[in-house]
């Protein structure tokens, strides 16, 4: 298992762009807001020259906009740049038209920011199922290479229980060009799939269990491990927003003082890199 290398990717996005917030908060409002992923994102810069690790930053062209040195820094420092949409809009919730142009967008700042081919891409909430498999035509006519935009679970929110759990060549064909998907890991047991990739499920288990969790997927699928978190997630003391449900203030709050301290252990007892050469360099060897 300590051969397998896994693949560290970060969703850039600030506190208020969950899908958590949107009734309580209007993309028109998000300028007046604090930005602090900035801050944040160069935290994470810093843990991973530390432990020496390479991770793709699957970010919002609305970011890339307001923080450009930020993005000079991820890919000065070999790091993966990444799309995770333009302004966090689940790709669900949109016509193709829609999608298409905040991809569009997305993608020319991110590329304009780094000089660098934008191949990858991450939907908003994991917003891809079996109502928008058109995304897919859509990624490859603008030069996508691999989307991670699945997560074959059941969830409020996203989530495609009987969808693949290991990366594959999806069956859909542009000009002879074809994608490869990388969902989410999961593991399985009694024919039902669980989350172990992150975001708040790490948050919420004590991180034994997330490693004995990563640890039996490792070891019982040979398959490499994706790990995914948020800027926002290392940072207890962002501004909490009123008005927003119990639920989703619980999914959102739970243990931020305690993740920064779980990342680091997954940096030290994991080999990592990016989703690009974990995955995409492989499919060419």
């Amino acid at each position: 298992m300590s051969q397998i290398i896994n693949a560290m990717t970060v969703d850039i996005e600030d506190y208020f762009h969950v899908a958590a917030f949107e009734k309580n908060i209007a993309p028109t409002n998000w300028s007046n807001l604090e930005l602090r992923v900035e801050k944040n994102t160069y935290r994470l810069l810093e843990l991973f020259s530390q432990y020496k690790v390479k991770s793709t930053f699957f970010t919002l062209g609305w970011v890339a906009e307001r923080c450009p040195n930020l993005i000079k820094a991820i890919v000065e420092q070999g790091h993966e740049l990444a799309s995770h949409s333009y302004a966090h809009q689940r790709a669900f919730t949109q016509t193709q038209q829609e999608f298409r142009d905040d991809l569009a967008k997305s993608k020319q700042i991110l590329e304009d920011a780094s000089g660098q081919a934008i191949i990858g891409y991450r939907a908003p909430s994991f917003s891809v199922n079996d109502s928008n498999t058109w995304v897919y035509d859509i990624l490859m006519e603008l030069g996508f290479e691999y989307s991670s935009s699945t997560y074959p679970i059941e969830h409020d929110l996203y989530g495609v229980p009987n969808w693949p759990r290991f990366k594959y060549e999806r069956p859909e064909c542009y000009q002879n060009k074809k994608i490869i998907e990388i969902p989410v890991p999961t593991s399985r047991k009694n024919g039902k799939n669980t989350g172990i990739g992150g975001g708040g499920y790490f948050r919420l288990y004590p991180y034994w269990l997330s490693k004995r969790r990563i640890d039996a997927y490792l070891k019982a699928e040979q398959q490499p491990y994706s790990f995914y978190f948020h800027p926002w997630e290392i940072d207890p003391e962002q501004p909490k927003i009123s008005g927003a449900s119990v639920k989703s203030k619980l999914r959102h709050y739970l243990n931020l003082s305690k993740m920064e301290g779980k990342v680091i252990r997954l940096l030290e007892d994991y080999q990592w890199n990016t989703m690009k050469s974990v995955y995409l360099d492989d499919v060419a060897k």
